[in-house]
């Protein structure tokens, strides 16, 4: 267990390194947020038509709303996957020695579209039936749904690595991120788990410093305005860094699962060596 803490940790400072090489993968993250927040709100009319029907007190969607639910996850999904693939692939190509831009990231997410967007009915599907599930289920039904959901969110972690370096369909990219879980299931939680508690305690710590920010300028108008913008602005440059770095985490994981602590990486000297295995 402490060789899987070890190798989570390389894989984090790995992915890390990558990012500080890169900055401009964080515009991957921002595209994919931009698209999300519209692609929800063009919904929302739309789910409140069809919206929620009452029955004894308990609500659930009526089977209008869940055909708008499933276009919703659809196209969510899509968009999600899309920009992540974009980062997946520009890391990729970080990490084979080269110097990826933007344009590379996208030009390789849109070669992928077709089988991105089986892969979003995949999910979008899953994802309807996980919802209509636990809506008709009492508490631990829906406890129980919750950990089939999060077992399916494991088990696909490196579906998009999949798709994005190989030629396979969605279908086997599932299959195949479910096969190499088995050997990286350590790794995966660890270094996500890791990743979620630091930037949690980056979230709250920024917010007790503007906190007491806004205690000191309450009375002055401009200045509290400023401080709102650069804790806004704040707020999601860390965002875009927490989304970065688990785009090229999983592109790491699914190069360590795939070839190995030991093949050679163009990348590795100046990336602290995070593949190099350990003296017996």
């Amino acid at each position: 267990m402490f060789e899987k803490f070890s190798r989570s940790w390389s894989l984090i400072k790995y992915s890390a390194g990558v990012l500080r090489q890169d900055r401009e993968l964080l515009v991957f993250p921002l595209l994919s947020t931009i698209a999300a927040i519209l692609v929800a709100l063009t919904f929302v009319p739309l789910l409140m038509q069809t919206g929620i029907a009452t029955e004894d007190g308990a609500t659930k969607a009526s089977p209008g709303g869940y055909a708008v639910m499933f276009a919703l996850y659809l196209v969510e999904y899509f968009v999600i996957f899309f920009f992540n693939a974009a980062l997946v692939g520009a890391a990729l190509i970080r990490m084979d020695g080269g110097d990826p831009t933007v344009r590379d990231g996208l030009r390789i997410a849109s070669s992928k579209t077709g089988k991105i967007f089986g892969y979003a009915m995949i999910a979008a599907t899953v994802g309807v039936i996980l919802r209509a599930l636990a809506e008709r289920l009492g508490f631990i039904g829906q406890f129980i749904i919750g950990l089939v959901g999060l077992a399916w969110t494991v088990a696909t972690f490196l579906a998009v690595p999949v798709l994005v370096a190989r030629d396979i369909g969605p279908v086997d990219a599932v299959k195949e991120s479910a096969t190499l879980l088995k050997e990286t299931w350590g790794e995966n939680i660890i270094a996500n788990a890791g990743l979620g508690f630091v930037f949690v305690f980056v979230y709250i710590g920024m917010m007790f410093v503007f906190a007491g920010l806004v205690a000191l300028v309450q009375a002055s108008g401009p200045a509290l305005i400023t401080v709102f913008v650069v804790g806004i602005v704040s707020l999601t440059i860390v965002a875009l860094v927490q989304g970065a770095l688990q785009g090229i985490f999983s592109a790491a994981l699914y190069r360590y699962a795939v070839d190995g602590p030991d093949q050679s990486d163009p990348a590795r000297e100046l990336l602290g060596e995070a593949f190099k295995p350990k003296p017996a």
